[in-house]
């Protein structure tokens, strides 16, 4: 892409990034270079709205489940109670263990995270902050229920974990509910 709605893309990714963004409905402009002929050509395109899924479930065997993350959104926390419960419905019997693939999570959304946390923990301290200023100082723990009923959990985290999804891998850690 060299040009949106006629002006030249440049080095700001941020930048064209937002020209891209817009109304559901509304047009955009784009000019591509295809790098084999170096031919220009113009497409209009209509935006519309995207669904991101951030979770992905899958049985790895009868009992035994696999939850991907792949950042943490708004939508996330309802993503993995919808994923749990087609778990569960897939193994009436129950769940007897699941995997929860933290890798490459950039993070996110710190609300998902901890409600991600507080959906394997019946209790504790999720995560917490003390800075200079009042708003910058709070504490948010766990309620009861524990959705997996305290099925074994491993939590997948490697080098590109981080943020939101270090502080779900440190609060199942710290609490002793799942190994890393």
């Amino acid at each position: 892409i060299v040009k949106i709605d006629g002006k030249d893309v440049g080095a700001d990714l941020a930048g064209a990034i937002a020209r891209l963004r817009g109304p559901a409905g509304s047009s955009v402009r784009l000019t591509v270079r295809r790098p084999s002929s170096g031919e220009v050509l113009d497409f209009s395109l209509r935006r519309a709205k995207v669904d991101v899924r951030s979770v992905a479930q899958q049985m790895l065997e009868p009992g035994y489940g696999y939850l991907r993350i792949t950042s943490f959104s708004e939508t996330t926390a309802d993503e993995v109670a919808h994923s749990i419960a087609r778990l569960k419905r897939d193994n009436p019997a129950g769940l007897k263990g699941l995997v929860l693939d933290l890798r490459n999570n950039p993070g996110g959304v710190l609300e998902a995270g901890v409600a991600v946390a507080d959906a394997f923990l019946e209790r504790g301290l999720i995560v917490s902050a003390d800075g200079r200023t009042a708003d910058s100082r709070f504490h948010m723990d766990a309620s009861a229920g524990d959705v997996i009923d305290g099925a074994p959990l491993v939590v997948l985290v490697n080098g590109g974990s981080a943020s939101a999804a270090e502080i779900v891998a440190g609060a199942l850690k710290d609490h002793d509910r799942a190994e890393l």
